[in-house]
């Protein structure tokens, strides 16, 4: 980690469409969707510029080595899904969260691998994922629900922001594999009879695989091809579908590599429980539109100050650093 950004962290005093996660009883929700007639080349378009917002190739191994905290990455995963499933945010939302999170940290570092940097860079993710994605945004203390130990200023949230946008050079409209799973998807069941089941199931199997920093070394085209196979082996007249047939349906696919993915979907996925359906957002809570409001967030922030630490000064526990 480069001395300036040491400095700029230090001086921290804590800013491609998907739909709503569907359920198995809407099975034929995509049914009359038609791609335009450039979607083969737009996919394949997609494919080949996907490297572009992954996290460095260096970056899996770096937690294989220990100089990256797996477990803390995966306790940051674990609170952003909840905080999707608690605010019905769109499954692209926690997926995007986890992407900017990754590639900040393959291209820049925290002070400490765990504690509160982390923790604040979840909240700075998700919060630019959700201004990306969602109609209605939390305020910037109401987003931190679900298990957070330490409440953040907004102005401490903002400024943590400017350096995630600093270090991903503010390209966050990233391709992820909900770019492709409904189209994906539409190959695999050319009827479009069972095509919202599929997006579905593949998308709980995506949400379930980004915990697992094996997944880092696969493509996004990759997981989503993966994920669809799989969720199409719980269907009889889709189950025969392999990765074979799959690298057919777009150029620059590899067969090999979906095979891999596909097999550690397996052994990794298979055997999880589902996740549970989305918690109804409750009508008390204040939404805001994506600009920030720090009169509200002062007032939300009171019901939690018998029991995290509120962080109003960061200067001073950096020292300690």
């Amino acid at each position: 980690m480069s001395s300036s950004y040491s400095d700029c962290f230090s001086d921290l005093i804590c800013d491609e469409d998907a739909d709503v996660l569907l359920t198995e009883k809407s099975p034929g929700y995509f049914e009359e969707f038609e791609f335009p007639d450039d979607i083969d080349e737009s996919i394949a378009g997609f494919v080949e510029g996907e490297g572009d917002y992954v996290p460095r190739f260096d970056y899996p191994a770096r937690f294989q080595s220990q100089s990256l905290d797996a477990s803390a990455r995966q306790e940051s995963i674990a609170w952003i899904l909840k905080v999707q499933a608690f605010y019905q945010f769109q499954p692209l939302t926690a997926y995007l969260s986890v992407n900017y999170m990754d590639r900040f940290l393959a291209s820049r570092g925290l002070p400490e691998a765990k504690g509160w940097p982390l923790q604040l860079l979840s909240i700075a993710c998700l919060s630019l994922a959700a201004k990306m994605e969602e109609p209605l945004v939390p305020s910037l203390v109401d987003l931190q629900v679900e298990g957070t130990k330490f409440i953040f200023e907004p102005r401490t949230i903002c400024r943590m922001e400017l350096l995630v946008l600093t270090a991903l050079d503010w390209r966050l409209r990233s391709i992820t594999p909900f770019t492709f799973i409904d189209y994906f998807a539409s190959k695999i069941d050319s009827s479009g009879s069972c095509i919202g089941f599929l997006i579905s199931r593949a998308t709980q199997v995506i949400l379930n695989a980004i915990q697992g920093i094996n997944f880092l070394d696969y493509s996004p085209s990759s997981v989503a091809v993966a994920s669809i196979i799989h969720a199409g082996k719980e269907l009889p007249n889709l189950c025969l579908v392999t990765p074979g047939n799959a690298v057919a349906w777009c150029q620059g696919l590899s067969k090999d590599r979906i095979m891999e993915c596909y097999q550690l979907m397996q052994e990794v996925v298979v055997g999880q429980k589902q996740r549970k359906p989305p918690k109804v957002l409750p009508q008390h809570r204040v939404m805001t539109h994506t600009d920030f409001d720090s009169g509200d967030s002062s007032s939300s922030s009171s019901s939690f100050s018998n029991k995290r630490r509120k962080l109003n000064n960061y200067n001073n526990d950096n020292d300690n650093l």
